[in-house]
């Protein structure tokens, strides 16, 4: 099967590319993340990807858009549950630019990480299956996330510390408790 396969890094990359093309598929990248932050972040992540493609004859699209203010904007009504309103806007457009360009199916990299919502991954997909008339292909992944995440220690991939947005990075980063310790203090 021909696939089109959201990726969010290079890292979660490698286990699903794989994994399926083992079982015989063929699998197209798409890149389009305007949810990652800082800067910094989205160019380490988009030129571990790329360095994939170049290295690995993988046929990779890209919508290299660092529209953070549109993002933000756009997800500030849906932050009580802001990893599905992400999931649909990438999602999305993978459905879409699959649609157009005439692949048999759409995935997902999210799909080899424990911490991602697989539940809420695979209803928003078929969902878009059925509104773009073109296969959601599902599998969990998550077997292969150790294994994945070896292979790209061993290729020297970038590797990022948080899912991506500036939310998840705080989430990540900021101990509420040890502030206000400091403040109290």
């Amino acid at each position: 099967m021909e696939i089109l396969i959201h990726i969010c890094c290079g890292p979660c990359l490698t286990y699903p590319l794989k994994r399926l093309t083992e079982k015989g598929h063929t699998l197209t990248g798409f890149w389009y993340n305007p949810n990652i932050h800082p800067y910094t972040e989205y160019q380490n992540r988009l030129e571990a990807a790329r360095y994939l493609e170049w290295s690995k004859v993988f046929p990779m699209i890209y919508e290299d858009f660092y529209d953070l203010e549109g993002f933000l904007k756009e997800i500030l009504p849906h932050l009580e549950d802001r990893c599905r309103f992400c999931y649909q806007l990438r999602l999305g457009r993978t459905a879409r630019v699959a649609r157009e360009k005439g692949f048999e199916a759409f995935s997902t990299t999210l799909l080899v990480s424990p911490t991602q919502k697989h539940e809420i991954i695979n209803e928003i997909g078929e969902k878009l299956a059925e509104e773009y008339k073109i296969k959601f292909f599902y599998e969990d992944l998550r077997p292969g996330y150790y294994e994945g995440k070896n292979l790209a220690k061993e290729m020297n991939l970038y590797r990022q510390k948080y899912c991506g947005c500036i939310f998840s990075e705080k989430e990540r980063y900021y101990k509420e408790s040890s502030n206000a310790q400091k403040l109290k203090g």
